[in-house]
């Protein structure tokens, strides 16, 4: 039995200061650098709370003028903004489904905003469609802290990783991703687990946003510190999708 739930909660700072996922310990960090590259629409999405609390997590962008994140990270907000590629772009306003409850672990996880000023990129990511995603091999990405399945997640450089693992099952609407080890045979070529930060971030099955990097949880010492005894969960795209069209028509 899953002893401990946790929301993957971004970066909380109360004095304005800086203090991305887990990865394997036999691939280089580079690596995963490298290609998190290839998700230029996933970007860091930072603000303040009505308490004055700052706050980091990550967000995809949808639209020129539309992005999505987990409701989470943004409950209670008072402004943010999301950077891609060393820019800043106010966020306007942001929505969450209604049956969203922060008590309710991992359900209905999503939020998109709103952005006056367009983002101009090259692709926006479309959303995945089928319920088919058990098994399937995913890419994930997003500004989270980093370390190793072994270390857990311990250091941050506000550098994105990507990294690539398999969606095992799915548990309450969350496609939910565990770490393989080396002589594992579902391992993927550059396993990867999100960390705090990493939330609102993006899940990936054959180039289409699938789910939206929301939690961990596991059994045992470490385990929602996104080591091997973690698995992460995903809100998922598929069963929201109609919800999501509904909100980013301009």
């Amino acid at each position: 039995m899953k002893i401990y739930l946790l929301f993957m909660f971004l970066f909380l700072f109360l004095f304005g200061t800086l203090i991305a996922g887990t990865i394997d310990p036999n691939v280089s960090d580079q690596k995963y650098i490298e290609y998190g590259k290839h998700f230029p629409y996933v970007g860091q999405l930072c603000g303040t709370y009505e308490n004055k609390t700052l706050f980091c997590a990550s967000a995809v962008v949808l639209k020129p003028n539309y992005i999505i994140t987990a409701a989470h990270v943004v409950e209670g907000y008072k402004s943010c903004t999301i950077t891609i590629k060393n820019k800043s772009y106010v966020v306007e306003s942001l929505t969450w489904p209604t049956e969203f409850k922060s008590n309710i672990f991992g359900e209905n996880d999503l939020a998109v905003g709103f952005i006056k000023e367009a983002i101009k990129l090259d692709f926006y990511p479309e959303l995945y469609e089928k319920e088919d995603e058990i098994g399937k091999v995913c890419c994930i990405a997003g500004y989270g802290f980093t370390g190793s399945f072994f270390t857990g997640a311990k250091t941050f450089d506000t550098k994105r990783r990507g990294g690539s693992n398999i969606i095992e099952e799915i548990e309450k609407q969350l496609l939910i991703c565990r770490p393989s080890k080396q002589n594992d045979h579902t391992r993927t070529s550059l396993e990867f687990l999100i960390a705090s930060g990493d939330s609102g971030g993006g899940l990936f099955i054959d180039g289409k946003l699938a789910g939206i990097n929301s939690c961990v949880s596991g059994i045992g010492k470490d385990s929602t510190n996104s080591t091997y005894n973690s698995e992460s969960g995903h809100t998922r795209i598929s069963i929201h999708r109609k919800w999501i069209l509904k909100n980013i028509r301009d």
